[in-house]
Protein backbone atom coordinates (compact mmCIF):
# COMPACT_ATOMS: atom_id res chain seq x y z
CA UNK A 1 0.00 0.00 0.00
CA UNK A 2 1.34 3.18 -0.78
CA UNK A 3 1.91 5.47 2.32
CA UNK A 4 2.44 9.14 2.92
CA UNK A 5 3.03 11.56 5.45
CA UNK A 6 1.32 14.88 6.16
CA UNK A 7 3.30 17.36 8.26
CA UNK A 8 0.24 20.37 9.22
CA UNK A 9 -2.84 19.97 10.12
CA UNK A 10 -4.23 23.43 8.86
CA UNK A 11 -6.49 23.54 5.86
CA UNK A 12 -4.11 22.30 3.30
CA UNK A 13 -3.06 19.79 5.19
CA UNK A 14 -6.39 18.20 6.15
CA UNK A 15 -7.00 19.16 2.19
CA UNK A 16 -4.19 16.91 1.44
CA UNK A 17 -4.40 13.96 3.70
CA UNK A 18 -8.25 13.39 2.70
CA UNK A 19 -7.49 13.73 -1.13
CA UNK A 20 -4.58 11.35 -0.82
CA UNK A 21 -6.71 8.90 1.76
CA UNK A 22 -9.72 9.28 -0.48
CA UNK A 23 -7.71 7.84 -3.65
CA UNK A 24 -6.08 4.60 -1.87
CA UNK A 25 -3.39 6.23 0.03
CA UNK A 26 -2.48 5.33 3.98
CA UNK A 27 -1.76 8.60 5.34
CA UNK A 28 0.04 9.54 8.55
CA UNK A 29 -1.18 13.07 9.70
CA UNK A 30 1.43 14.92 12.54
CA UNK A 31 0.21 18.02 14.33
CA UNK A 32 2.39 20.29 16.66
CA UNK A 33 -0.37 21.27 18.84
CA UNK A 34 -2.01 19.06 21.32
CA UNK A 35 -5.23 19.20 18.96
CA UNK A 36 -6.10 19.64 15.58
CA UNK A 37 -8.09 23.14 15.63
CA UNK A 38 -8.81 25.98 13.54
CA UNK A 39 -8.17 29.72 14.17
CA UNK A 40 -11.46 31.73 15.40
CA UNK A 41 -11.87 33.60 12.85
CA UNK A 42 -13.45 33.35 8.97
CA UNK A 43 -12.45 33.16 5.30
CA UNK A 44 -12.77 34.38 2.49
CA UNK A 45 -12.92 31.87 -0.92
CA UNK A 46 -12.55 33.10 -4.17
CA UNK A 47 -13.52 30.93 -7.37
CA UNK A 48 -10.37 29.05 -7.85
CA UNK A 49 -10.61 27.89 -4.34
CA UNK A 50 -14.40 27.18 -4.64
CA UNK A 51 -12.95 24.96 -7.84
CA UNK A 52 -10.94 23.06 -6.09
CA UNK A 53 -12.76 21.98 -2.83
CA UNK A 54 -15.63 20.50 -5.37
CA UNK A 55 -12.60 18.71 -7.29
CA UNK A 56 -11.63 17.35 -3.99
CA UNK A 57 -15.00 15.74 -3.55
CA UNK A 58 -15.85 18.45 -0.84
CA UNK A 59 -18.48 20.72 -2.53
CA UNK A 60 -21.00 19.57 -0.44
CA UNK A 61 -19.70 20.62 2.56
CA UNK A 62 -19.24 23.84 1.49
CA UNK A 63 -22.60 24.70 -0.20
CA UNK A 64 -23.72 24.06 3.64
CA UNK A 65 -21.45 26.33 5.29
CA UNK A 66 -20.83 29.07 2.85
CA UNK A 67 -22.27 32.59 2.24
CA UNK A 68 -22.33 33.97 -1.40
CA UNK A 69 -21.01 37.95 -1.14
CA UNK A 70 -21.48 40.48 -3.44
CA UNK A 71 -18.90 42.87 -4.90
CA UNK A 72 -17.74 44.93 -2.21
CA UNK A 73 -16.52 48.04 -4.09
CA UNK A 74 -13.87 50.38 -2.73
CA UNK A 75 -13.81 53.06 -0.11
CA UNK A 76 -11.88 55.90 1.31
CA UNK A 77 -11.91 56.69 4.71
CA UNK A 78 -14.24 60.11 3.62
CA UNK A 79 -16.88 57.64 2.08
CA UNK A 80 -16.04 58.30 -1.25
CA UNK A 81 -16.05 55.82 -4.15
CA UNK A 82 -12.67 54.71 -5.09
CA UNK A 83 -13.99 51.83 -7.22
CA UNK A 84 -17.34 51.15 -7.56
CA UNK A 85 -19.28 48.31 -7.28
CA UNK A 86 -20.08 46.36 -9.81
CA UNK A 87 -21.79 43.47 -10.98
CA UNK A 88 -20.30 40.10 -10.13
CA UNK A 89 -21.26 37.04 -12.50
CA UNK A 90 -21.88 33.49 -10.50
CA UNK A 91 -18.49 31.93 -11.54
CA UNK A 92 -16.55 34.94 -10.08
CA UNK A 93 -18.03 35.44 -7.17
CA UNK A 94 -16.79 34.62 -3.81
CA UNK A 95 -17.88 33.15 -0.59
CA UNK A 96 -17.11 33.74 2.98
CA UNK A 97 -17.15 30.65 5.20
CA UNK A 98 -16.03 30.57 8.85
CA UNK A 99 -12.80 28.35 9.56
CA UNK A 100 -14.20 26.39 12.33
CA UNK A 101 -17.03 25.38 9.96
CA UNK A 102 -14.64 24.34 7.34
CA UNK A 103 -12.02 22.88 9.38
CA UNK A 104 -14.84 20.58 10.39
CA UNK A 105 -15.82 19.79 6.87
CA UNK A 106 -12.56 18.68 6.29
CA UNK A 107 -11.92 16.89 9.33
CA UNK A 108 -14.96 15.04 8.08
CA UNK A 109 -13.52 14.36 4.94
CA UNK A 110 -10.58 12.62 5.68
CA UNK A 111 -11.54 8.96 6.59
CA UNK A 112 -10.46 5.63 8.24
CA UNK A 113 -7.32 5.98 6.45
CA UNK A 114 -5.78 9.01 7.94
CA UNK A 115 -3.92 8.59 11.32
CA UNK A 116 -3.99 11.63 13.25
CA UNK A 117 -0.77 12.20 15.65
CA UNK A 118 -1.10 15.30 17.90
CA UNK A 119 1.63 16.95 19.93
CA UNK A 120 4.29 15.78 17.49
CA UNK A 121 7.33 18.23 16.97
CA UNK A 122 9.01 17.06 13.28
CA UNK A 123 12.82 17.61 14.00
CA UNK A 124 14.30 16.53 10.73
CA UNK A 125 13.69 15.85 7.48
CA UNK A 126 15.27 12.97 5.26
CA UNK A 127 15.14 13.29 1.62
CA UNK A 128 17.60 10.68 -0.22
CA UNK A 129 18.01 8.97 -2.96
CA UNK A 130 18.21 6.10 -1.21
CA UNK A 131 15.39 4.50 1.20
CA UNK A 132 11.88 6.74 1.68
CA UNK A 133 11.42 9.88 2.65
CA UNK A 134 11.31 10.52 6.27
CA UNK A 135 10.84 12.87 9.27
CA UNK A 136 12.66 12.39 12.49
CA UNK A 137 10.00 13.25 15.97
CA UNK A 138 12.43 12.55 18.51
CA UNK A 139 13.76 9.47 18.45
CA UNK A 140 11.28 8.12 16.33
CA UNK A 141 11.67 8.07 12.45
CA UNK A 142 8.43 8.25 10.69
CA UNK A 143 8.80 7.30 6.92
CA UNK A 144 6.63 6.91 3.82
CA UNK A 145 6.58 7.15 0.02
CA UNK A 146 5.73 10.49 -0.25
CA UNK A 147 5.79 13.52 2.71
CA UNK A 148 4.20 16.55 2.29
CA UNK A 149 5.38 19.77 3.62
CA UNK A 150 2.24 21.64 4.54
CA UNK A 151 3.23 22.91 8.50
CA UNK A 152 3.21 26.66 7.62
CA UNK A 153 5.50 29.96 6.72
CA UNK A 154 7.75 28.26 9.65
CA UNK A 155 8.05 25.28 7.77
CA UNK A 156 10.67 22.74 9.13
CA UNK A 157 10.43 20.98 5.64
CA UNK A 158 11.36 23.64 3.14
CA UNK A 159 14.13 24.82 5.93
CA UNK A 160 15.51 21.51 5.28
CA UNK A 161 15.14 21.17 1.25
CA UNK A 162 14.70 24.81 0.32
CA UNK A 163 16.62 27.14 2.79
CA UNK A 164 17.20 29.94 0.61
CA UNK A 165 13.53 30.76 1.03
CA UNK A 166 13.20 33.29 4.15
CA UNK A 167 10.18 34.41 6.20
CA UNK A 168 10.56 38.65 5.59
CA UNK A 169 7.62 40.86 7.28
CA UNK A 170 5.64 42.28 4.50
CA UNK A 171 5.57 45.82 6.95
CA UNK A 172 2.30 45.50 8.43
CA UNK A 173 -0.12 43.49 10.97
CA UNK A 174 -3.75 42.14 10.25
CA UNK A 175 -6.42 41.86 13.02
CA UNK A 176 -9.87 39.39 12.68
CA UNK A 177 -12.60 39.25 14.72
CA UNK A 178 -16.40 37.69 14.00
CA UNK A 179 -18.85 39.35 16.00
CA UNK A 180 -21.75 36.54 16.90
CA UNK A 181 -25.07 37.29 15.70
CA UNK A 182 -26.20 37.97 19.11
CA UNK A 183 -24.21 41.30 19.72
CA UNK A 184 -23.59 42.46 16.03
CA UNK A 185 -25.41 45.73 15.46
CA UNK A 186 -28.73 46.28 13.74
CA UNK A 187 -27.78 48.12 10.60
CA UNK A 188 -29.76 50.31 8.05
CA UNK A 189 -30.68 49.00 4.92
CA UNK A 190 -28.68 51.50 3.12
CA UNK A 191 -25.70 50.83 5.16
CA UNK A 192 -24.42 47.31 3.54
CA UNK A 193 -22.52 45.32 5.92
CA UNK A 194 -20.24 43.82 3.31
CA UNK A 195 -17.09 46.24 2.10
CA UNK A 196 -13.57 47.47 1.72
CA UNK A 197 -12.49 50.40 2.69
CA UNK A 198 -8.87 52.07 2.24
CA UNK A 199 -6.65 54.70 4.05
CA UNK A 200 -3.06 55.70 5.09
CA UNK A 201 -1.44 52.58 5.41
CA UNK A 202 -4.97 51.17 6.57
CA UNK A 203 -7.80 49.28 5.20
CA UNK A 204 -10.52 47.59 6.57
CA UNK A 205 -12.69 44.80 5.09
CA UNK A 206 -16.31 43.01 6.80
CA UNK A 207 -18.22 40.74 5.16
CA UNK A 208 -21.61 38.68 6.63
CA UNK A 209 -22.18 35.37 7.66
CA UNK A 210 -25.59 34.31 7.00
CA UNK A 211 -28.28 36.38 8.11
CA UNK A 212 -29.51 37.58 11.79
CA UNK A 213 -32.08 35.50 13.07
CA UNK A 214 -30.04 32.34 11.76
CA UNK A 215 -26.76 31.02 11.16
CA UNK A 216 -27.38 31.41 7.54
CA UNK A 217 -24.72 29.70 5.88
CA UNK A 218 -22.75 28.46 8.78
CA UNK A 219 -23.26 27.58 11.93
CA UNK A 220 -21.39 30.02 13.64
CA UNK A 221 -23.15 32.86 12.20
CA UNK A 222 -22.28 36.60 12.49
CA UNK A 223 -20.31 39.43 10.78
CA UNK A 224 -16.69 38.86 9.89
CA UNK A 225 -14.18 41.87 10.05
CA UNK A 226 -10.50 42.40 9.46
CA UNK A 227 -8.54 45.20 9.82
CA UNK A 228 -4.78 45.82 8.46
CA UNK A 229 -2.57 48.49 9.28
CA UNK A 230 1.16 49.11 8.13
CA UNK A 231 3.81 48.57 10.98
CA UNK A 232 4.78 45.73 13.22
CA UNK A 233 2.30 43.63 15.80
CA UNK A 234 1.08 45.05 19.09
CA UNK A 235 2.63 43.90 21.85
CA UNK A 236 -0.55 45.17 24.56
CA UNK A 237 -3.09 43.06 25.58
CA UNK A 238 -6.15 42.85 23.26
CA UNK A 239 -7.89 45.55 25.06
CA UNK A 240 -5.77 48.13 24.24
CA UNK A 241 -5.23 46.61 20.55
CA UNK A 242 -9.05 46.77 20.70
CA UNK A 243 -8.93 50.44 21.86
CA UNK A 244 -6.14 51.67 19.45
CA UNK A 245 -8.40 50.30 16.38
CA UNK A 246 -11.21 52.39 17.25
CA UNK A 247 -8.98 55.75 17.44
CA UNK A 248 -7.17 54.27 14.25
CA UNK A 249 -11.00 54.37 12.73
CA UNK A 250 -12.52 56.31 14.04
CA UNK A 251 -13.51 58.95 11.41
CA UNK A 252 -14.14 56.17 8.75
CA UNK A 253 -17.54 55.60 6.90
CA UNK A 254 -20.02 53.25 8.97
CA UNK A 255 -20.51 50.57 9.72
CA UNK A 256 -17.31 50.57 10.76
CA UNK A 257 -17.56 52.10 13.78
CA UNK A 258 -20.52 50.16 15.06
CA UNK A 259 -18.50 47.46 14.45
CA UNK A 260 -15.48 47.81 16.16
CA UNK A 261 -17.60 48.85 18.97
CA UNK A 262 -19.50 45.17 18.92
CA UNK A 263 -16.02 43.48 19.11
CA UNK A 264 -15.23 42.27 23.15
CA UNK A 265 -11.45 41.83 23.50
CA UNK A 266 -11.51 37.79 23.16
CA UNK A 267 -12.77 38.12 19.60
CA UNK A 268 -9.98 39.61 18.36
CA UNK A 269 -7.30 37.83 16.45
CA UNK A 270 -3.69 39.48 15.84
CA UNK A 271 -1.48 38.65 13.01
CA UNK A 272 1.65 39.93 11.80
CA UNK A 273 1.45 39.44 7.92
CA UNK A 274 4.81 37.75 6.52
CA UNK A 275 5.90 36.23 3.32
CA UNK A 276 8.48 34.15 1.66
CA UNK A 277 11.46 35.74 -0.01
CA UNK A 278 12.08 34.15 -2.63
CA UNK A 279 9.69 31.55 -3.32
CA UNK A 280 11.48 27.85 -3.20
CA UNK A 281 12.33 27.44 -7.03
CA UNK A 282 11.49 23.54 -6.55
CA UNK A 283 7.50 22.87 -4.77
CA UNK A 284 8.74 18.80 -5.56
CA UNK A 285 11.90 16.83 -4.45
CA UNK A 286 11.92 13.31 -5.53
CA UNK A 287 13.86 11.18 -3.29
CA UNK A 288 13.83 7.27 -2.91
CA UNK A 289 10.60 5.74 -3.42
CA UNK A 290 8.87 9.10 -4.21
CA UNK A 291 9.82 12.28 -2.72
CA UNK A 292 8.57 15.38 -0.71
CA UNK A 293 6.28 17.82 -2.09
CA UNK A 294 5.61 21.69 -0.13
CA UNK A 295 1.72 22.76 -0.04
CA UNK A 296 0.06 26.06 1.08
CA UNK A 297 2.02 28.78 3.00
CA UNK A 298 4.68 25.95 3.36
CA UNK A 299 5.32 26.42 -0.41
CA UNK A 300 4.35 30.40 -1.38
CA UNK A 301 3.37 32.23 1.99
CA UNK A 302 2.23 35.99 0.69
CA UNK A 303 0.53 38.98 2.11
CA UNK A 304 -3.73 38.53 2.35
CA UNK A 305 -4.55 41.33 0.08
CA UNK A 306 -5.86 39.24 -2.86
CA UNK A 307 -7.23 36.55 -0.37
CA UNK A 308 -5.33 33.88 -2.33
CA UNK A 309 -3.43 31.95 0.41
CA UNK A 310 -6.08 29.66 1.72
CA UNK A 311 -7.22 29.08 -2.24
CA UNK A 312 -4.05 28.46 -3.93
CA UNK A 313 -3.64 25.64 -0.63
CA UNK A 314 -6.21 23.99 -1.95
CA UNK A 315 -5.12 24.09 -5.60
CA UNK A 316 -2.05 22.50 -4.39
CA UNK A 317 -4.20 19.65 -2.69
CA UNK A 318 -6.21 19.25 -5.61
CA UNK A 319 -3.37 19.35 -7.75
CA UNK A 320 -1.09 16.77 -5.83
CA UNK A 321 -3.78 14.39 -6.06
CA UNK A 322 -4.35 14.42 -9.44
CA UNK A 323 -0.33 13.95 -10.08
CA UNK A 324 -0.31 11.35 -7.60
CA UNK A 325 -3.21 9.34 -7.77
CA UNK A 326 -2.24 6.13 -10.18
CA UNK A 327 1.83 6.52 -9.44
CA UNK A 328 3.08 4.24 -7.69
CA UNK A 329 6.33 4.16 -5.64
CA UNK A 330 9.40 4.24 -7.69
CA UNK A 331 9.90 6.12 -11.01
CA UNK A 332 6.37 6.53 -11.69
CA UNK A 333 5.74 8.83 -8.17
CA UNK A 334 9.13 10.65 -8.57
CA UNK A 335 8.11 12.20 -11.98
CA UNK A 336 4.63 12.54 -10.14
CA UNK A 337 6.99 14.64 -7.55
CA UNK A 338 8.77 16.32 -10.51
CA UNK A 339 5.26 17.60 -12.24
CA UNK A 340 3.79 18.76 -8.96
CA UNK A 341 6.61 21.38 -9.67
CA UNK A 342 6.22 22.08 -13.07
CA UNK A 343 1.83 22.53 -12.31
CA UNK A 344 2.52 24.73 -9.74
CA UNK A 345 5.10 26.87 -9.09
CA UNK A 346 4.59 29.01 -12.38
CA UNK A 347 0.95 30.16 -10.89
CA UNK A 348 2.20 30.67 -7.61
CA UNK A 349 4.64 32.78 -9.12
CA UNK A 350 2.28 34.65 -11.30
CA UNK A 351 -0.33 35.49 -8.33
CA UNK A 352 2.65 36.18 -5.70
CA UNK A 353 3.75 38.81 -8.34
CA UNK A 354 -0.07 40.61 -8.12
CA UNK A 355 -0.24 40.05 -4.91
CA UNK A 356 3.06 42.06 -3.94
CA UNK A 357 2.24 44.80 -6.89
CA UNK A 358 -1.14 45.23 -5.14
CA UNK A 359 0.64 45.43 -1.39
CA UNK A 360 2.66 48.40 -2.58
CA UNK A 361 -0.63 49.68 -3.69
CA UNK A 362 -2.77 49.60 -0.59
CA UNK A 363 0.34 50.51 1.69
CA UNK A 364 0.78 54.06 0.40
CA UNK A 365 1.66 56.10 3.15
CA UNK A 366 2.38 60.33 3.07
CA UNK A 367 -0.07 63.09 1.63
CA UNK A 368 2.06 62.62 -2.16
CA UNK A 369 2.11 58.93 -2.05
CA UNK A 370 -1.94 59.18 -0.65
CA UNK A 371 -2.76 61.61 -3.77
CA UNK A 372 -1.15 59.66 -6.33
CA UNK A 373 -2.34 56.70 -4.95
CA UNK A 374 -5.85 57.91 -4.93
CA UNK A 375 -5.96 59.53 -8.27
CA UNK A 376 -4.71 56.29 -10.03
CA UNK A 377 -6.36 53.22 -7.47
CA UNK A 378 -9.36 53.41 -9.97
CA UNK A 379 -7.50 52.46 -12.26
CA UNK A 380 -4.70 50.58 -11.18
CA UNK A 381 -7.45 48.42 -8.73
CA UNK A 382 -9.94 47.27 -11.16
CA UNK A 383 -6.59 46.44 -13.25
CA UNK A 384 -5.20 44.31 -10.56
CA UNK A 385 -8.22 42.99 -9.41
CA UNK A 386 -9.45 41.86 -12.89
CA UNK A 387 -5.70 40.08 -13.57
CA UNK A 388 -5.76 38.88 -10.49
CA UNK A 389 -9.58 37.50 -10.64
CA UNK A 390 -9.17 36.44 -14.23
CA UNK A 391 -6.23 34.30 -13.22
CA UNK A 392 -8.21 32.32 -10.40
CA UNK A 393 -11.05 32.50 -13.29
CA UNK A 394 -9.00 30.51 -15.54
CA UNK A 395 -7.82 27.94 -13.26
CA UNK A 396 -9.55 24.20 -13.20
CA UNK A 397 -8.08 20.99 -11.16
CA UNK A 398 -6.32 18.91 -13.13
CA UNK A 399 -8.02 15.93 -14.93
Amino acid sequence: MRTAVVVGAGIAGLAAAGALARTGWQVTLLERDDRVRAARSALILWPNGIRALRALGLGDGLDAIATPLPDMGVRRPDGHWLVQPRPTTADRAPVVVHREDLHDALVAGLGDRVDIRTGVTVDTVRARSDGRPAVGVGRTTVEADLLVGADGIDSTVRRRLAPASSVVSSGCTAWRAVIPWYRAPRLADDRPVTGETLGAGYRFVAASLGERGSAGGSSRGGIYWVATAAGAPRPEQPATQLALLRRWFADWPAPIGELLAATEPDDLVQQEVRELRPLPREYGFPAGSGGVVLIGDAAHAMPHHLGQGACLGFEDAATLRSAVRDAAPGEALREAVRAYTRLRRPRTVTIVRQTRRMSAVLQARGRLALRARDAALGTITPRLMGSASSVAAQWTPPA
